[in-house]
């Protein structure tokens, strides 16, 4: 079976669903069986050239497409899905299968927040699709409550356990070392991360973070030098591959407290790696997160993410039992053995699926 992924660039846009989609395009659970392709629907980039780039990569699909039976179609909220309701329709036209696979973390309050011919659009889009897929047991609940669909089924994020073994490290070693991954802002909690921290520092000097990622960079650069806290975090930006395994071995806690997720990559990358995690209760974070791996509080609560990062850098024990569970919670359940053996049932699925 051909298989066509359709959704940002693997190399010229960042986040985590390009992380997805380059690592199901190289799998080889579903490679033995399937043959897959990625085809860049969006870039990172200015207004006009993403504009620019989107009007290409349609029609460019439309001279490549018919050669493919399946297509798994990656999306997140506003732009991304009114983008890709126009290849879910070319697909539909020519009589081909598709999967819908939901990744915005704010996708249920887009929605929620869209009137008259966008809602009806986006329901349709949901309709159209021969399976979609959710990122946790609770987000197919809600996508179940909204829309009508042909059939619903939950897909875990995974990771590379095997990849992450190298930035496996000592907690005590590191148990003041706090790092953030991911795109800066306030939807992160990016910036009560960095009042929590100032708290925290205060108590417990010897308290580092390290804030890397792209978004609110020059900002977050600028409320860290403003409160004289340059020697405590450092805030690299966008950080590569094997940066980011060096910023996870010298790290003993992943610290992200969103208001918005879907099931962030980062806490995988840094659960298979054995840190605990500190995290919000948002999106599909309880299900991967809880007392046995990681510390779970209500956005915004600055006092609690204050107490937590003092929690982690002095009860070592506590520490170690979460980087222990953690290791085994990702490759148990997280692992991308695991996670591509259920797609390729779901592509099997999807591909018997009647019109």
């Amino acid at each position: 079976m051909r298989i066509l992924e359709i959704g940002p660039s693997e190399t010229r846009a960042r986040g985590g669903m390009s992380e997805v989609i380059r690592s199901i395009r190289e799998s080889e659970v579903l490679g033995g069986e399937f043959q897959i392709d990625s085809f860049p629907s969006y870039i990172d980039g200015s207004l006009p050239v993403r504009l620019l780039y989107s009007v290409y990569g349609c029609l460019r699909f439309l001279t490549c497409f018919k050669k493919y039976d399946l297509f798994h179609i990656h999306t997140a909220e506003r732009g991304s899905t009114f983008r890709k309701s126009i290849y879910l329709r070319i697909v539909n036209m020519a009589g081909k299968k598709a999967i819908v696979h939901i990744h915005g973390a704010e996708y249920l309050t887009f929605f929620d927040r869209l009137e008259g011919r966008k809602k009806r659009a986006v329901e349709k889009f949901f309709r159209r699709a021969d399976m979609v897929l959710a990122l946790s047991e609770g987000w197919k609940r809600e996508l179940e409550s909204r829309f009508q669909m042909k059939a619903c089924e939950t897909l875990y994020n995974g990771v590379d356990t095997e990849r992450f073994q190298t930035a496996v490290s000592d907690p005590e070693e590191h148990k003041d070392s706090f790092l953030m991954l991911g795109r800066l802002g306030e939807r992160k909690g990016t910036y009560d991360l960095i009042t929590a921290a100032e708290r925290a520092i205060k108590i417990n000097p010897n308290i580092t973070l390290c804030l890397a990622g792209d978004g609110e960079v020059e900002r977050v650069r600028a409320m860290v030098k403003e409160k004289g806290l340059e020697k405590n975090i450092t805030v690299p930006g966008w950080i590569d591959a094997e940066e980011k395994l060096r910023c996870l071995r010298e790290a003993a806690t992943l610290v992200l407290p969103s208001y918005n997720e879907g099931l962030p990559v980062a806490v995988l990358e840094a659960m298979a790696a054995g840190k605990a995690i500190i995290s919000t209760a948002v999106g599909a974070v309880p299900e991967a997160v809880d007392a046995d791996n990681g510390i779970i509080i209500v956005p915004g609560d600055i006092s609690a993410l204050t107490q937590a990062l003092l929690r982690c850098s002095t009860d070592v024990k506590e520490l170690a039992r979460m980087s222990e569970n953690n290791r085994r919670k990702a490759e148990n359940i997280f692992s991308l053995p695991k996670t591509h053996g259920a797609l390729a049932e779901y592509y099997r699925r999807a591909a018997k699926q009647e019109a």
